[in-house]
């Protein structure tokens, strides 16, 4: 699988395909400041969790670049004003964590800004590589939950598109289908953006995989029938007990999965575990603009970007070491051991 959705520039800037154009146009562009990077995380150009982390991180090597005289108030500005970007997902403070931590120790060995720059860029690298390993160990892990012939209901997008791999709950299926498993995918549309028609059900035939779309309200219907075997979803942050935060319409998933006895997964790296999140009513929920919903005029909107599922309602977390179980707060705790 051919993975480009971001990248470097020959000048150093920060490329990324632009994902609010998808699927019809396929339009890269470059961010050279943190407003370049930050615009592009709140209008939803990049997106997905591990994606987000990976692309502030670049794009705060990028912007580092940039200055002249690089200092650590600026760094530190530059760090918060990114981390405000999106408060859900927690991949993106801990890539700026392990940025900031970088900048740091160059700045106590006495170097110049070049040398900062270039560790800057080393640690970028480094987390966009240790992603992509985390994808595919998500994805053999998850391949083994996969039975020739399974149908996989997923929400949003957490494919190749949001991360710097082949995807956290997409993972399994593109593993499954190198395996040579017959698998398909039924993607929820997702509203009121449509990641999931727009993007899953994109990358997923880009790939050759089965896929079919369905608005929302119909996964109920689609479960009833006996049509899926399996939901697996991401999740942008998982606290310490498995509560987890993912693009909203996922809780309602779960309990209908819940209710036709069908097993629900959430898959995520363990970037995605904030330990400092003790449960899932602690996990700031972003509140997105209401020009995204399209309602009458003079209509007030409520329009959370994500919600909450409990740890009760989900089977398992596929993580980049393998698939935990149940309770939670002692399988999260081992990973970390």
């Amino acid at each position: 699988m051919e993975i480009n959705w971001i990248g470097w520039t020959d000048t150093g800037a920060a490329k990324y395909l632009d994902q609010t154009l998808l699927p019809k146009q396929e339009v890269y562009r470059e961010a050279h400041t943190i407003d370049d990077m930050i615009e592009a995380i709140k209008a939803l150009r990049v997106r997905g969790a591990p994606l987000i982390g990976i692309s502030a991180a670049m794009g705060l090597a990028a912007a580092a670049a940039e200055q002249e005289d690089l200092t650590h108030e600026w760094l530190r500005e530059a760090v918060s004003r990114l981390a405000d970007a999106r408060p859900t997902a927690v991949n993106l403070v801990w890539a700026l964590d392990r940025m900031s931590r970088a900048a740091s120790r160059a700045f106590d060995d006495g170097a110049g800004s070049e040398s900062v720059v270039a560790s800057l860029r080393t640690e970028a690298q480094s987390i966009w590589d240790e992603d992509t390993a985390m994808c595919r160990s998500i994805g053999e892990a998850g391949a083994e939950l996969l039975d020739d012939g399974a149908t996989v209901m997923t929400h949003c997008n957490a494919g190749a598109l949001a991360t710097g791999g082949i995807g956290t709950a997409l993972a399994p299926i593109y593993v499954a289908h190198e395996m040579g498993k017959t698998v398909a995918v039924v993607s929820c549309e997702t509203r009121p953006l449509r990641q999931g028609a727009r993007l899953t059900s994109w990358e997923l035939a880009k790939e050759g995989v089965p896929v079919t779309c369905i608005v929302d309200g119909a996964a109920g219907t689609v479960l009833a029938n006996g049509q899926i075997d399996i939901v697996i979803t991401g999740a942008d942050r998982i606290a310490a007990n498995g509560d987890s935060a993912n693009k909203i319409g996922t809780y309602g998933l779960a309990i209908l999965a819940r209710t036709h006895d069908i097993p629900f997964y959430i898959a995520a790296p363990r970037s995605t575990i904030d330990l400092s999140t003790p449960t899932g009513s602690a996990i700031p929920i972003e509140e997105r603009d209401g020009s995204e919903v399209d309602a009458a005029p003079g209509a007030r909107v409520f329009n959370p970007a994500f919600d909450v599922t409990p740890a009760s309602y989900i089977k398992g977390i596929i993580t980049d070491r393998g698939v935990i179980a149940p309770p939670f707060t002692d399988s999260i705790a081992a990973l970390f051991s």
